[in-house]
């Protein structure tokens, strides 16, 4: 994996080969390498294997997802911070499967760290919500269920937000 200076020392060197092209009146390739330095930009915004994980995860593919994540080596070095939350996020998804304490913690630092949109907090607070209905903590999760209401503006997660109060019945 290419590291978040590397990305963009390439970026830049290609862009400038681009502009000599540009001079030099070879507009083919001088577009050709503005496109690729353009996606260069783009993987440093966007890590490929945090969208690979999210696809694997679409598909229920839990194991494919964890090995996208697993690739990402040092993530708090090499990830920037919006892309460290979602890392967080799915990491913690993944964990939930198995083990409900790491996965709270993974869940709460992708929460501090900031997620950038209001379904993805509410899709990590009603994870949360489950885990708090598991543990036996029901006040914690109507709390967390009061607050994916709110960010839920398109009432996507309003049948799990249902399930789980039903699970909090039995309690």
């Amino acid at each position: 994996m290419i590291t978040k200076p590397v990305r963009l020392a390439l970026m830049v060197a290609i862009f400038g080969v681009a502009v000599w092209q540009f001079v030099e009146v070879n507009i083919g390739n001088g577009i050709m390498l503005t496109l690729l330095a353009g996606f260069i930009l783009l993987t440093y915004f966007r890590n490929e294997n945090i969208i690979m994980a999210f696809w694997h995860l679409r598909k229920n593919n839990m194991e494919k997802a964890g090995k996208a994540l697993n690739r990402i080596k040092n993530p708090e070095k090499n990830l920037v911070k919006g892309q460290l939350a979602y890392w967080y996020m799915l990491q913690g998804m993944i964990q939930s499967q198995t083990g409900l304490g790491k996965a709270e913690t993974l869940l709460r630092k992708a929460l501090a760290t900031g997620l950038r949109m209001k379904h993805d907090q509410a899709m990590a607070k009603l994870q949360l919500a489950g885990i708090a209905v598991s543990k036996r903590r029901k006040r914690e999760a109507m709390v967390l269920l009061t607050e994916v209401k709110k960010l839920d503006a398109k009432g996507m997660l309003n049948d799990q937000v249902k399930m789980i109060k039903t699970q909090m019945k039995r309690i």
